[in-house]
């Protein structure tokens, strides 16, 4: 290993099918893709069915997590998981749209970017501001995070221990403070 080797968690997700393949099995077949891109894969979670988020806004989700380690930075990882996206034939027209994959860079090591004020800024963001502003930059760890079960329970299969650099807390701790209702809304396949 490299010096400049870093570790990337993120979350899977889709709800659409992709010219008849299913969500599941997109994601499944998503899983070589990672290499491709200068990835290597260290570790997935199981596959989960979850209500789609916001409620009503289309059918529900297939989540995971995946665990990946690799010479890019924060920026190329996230460019190379939108190419992921584009060959599977992602489109971004909607905020929490529907789609066919959705690859979330949840955090990088233990960075925090652009900076702490930045990061609390869009953290803190009241949820009826969330649905129509997003941010124009990479904000590291993602903000909501903490407050997503669908995301927090995959997450805690493949790196329940790794804390978060802002709010000092493991993802095991967020997921035992999420609501017992939301947690339990999140199915493993």
């Amino acid at each position: 290993m490299t010096e400049n080797r870093s570790t990337f968690l993120v979350a899977l997700g889709s709800n659409l099918e992709n010219e008849g393949t299913t969500p599941l099995a997109t994601m499944q077949t998503c899983l070589t893709e990672f290499r491709k891109e200068g990835f290597e894969l260290s570790a997935i979670s199981r596959f989960f069915a979850t209500p789609c988020f916001p409620a009503g806004a289309g059918p529900d989700y297939v989540n995971a997590a995946v665990v990946l380690t690799g010479d890019l930075s924060a920026s190329d990882a996230l460019a190379a998981l939108h190419r992921i996206e584009a060959h599977f034939r992602r489109t971004r027209t909607e905020r929490w749209g529907m789609r066919t994959l959705d690859l979330d860079l949840l955090a990088v090591d233990q960075q925090v970017r652009p900076d702490r004020e930045t990061f609390e800024y869009w953290q803190t963001l009241p949820a009826e501001r969330q649905r129509k502003d997003s941010p124009d930059q990479l904000i590291l760890p993602h903000p909501r995070i903490q407050d997503r079960a669908f995301v927090l329970v995959p997450l805690a299969d493949v790196a329940r221990d790794w804390v978060h650099p802002a709010l000092g807390l493991s993802v095991g701790q967020m997921l035992a403070a999420c609501p017992a209702t939301e947690r339990a809304e999140v199915a493993a396949l």
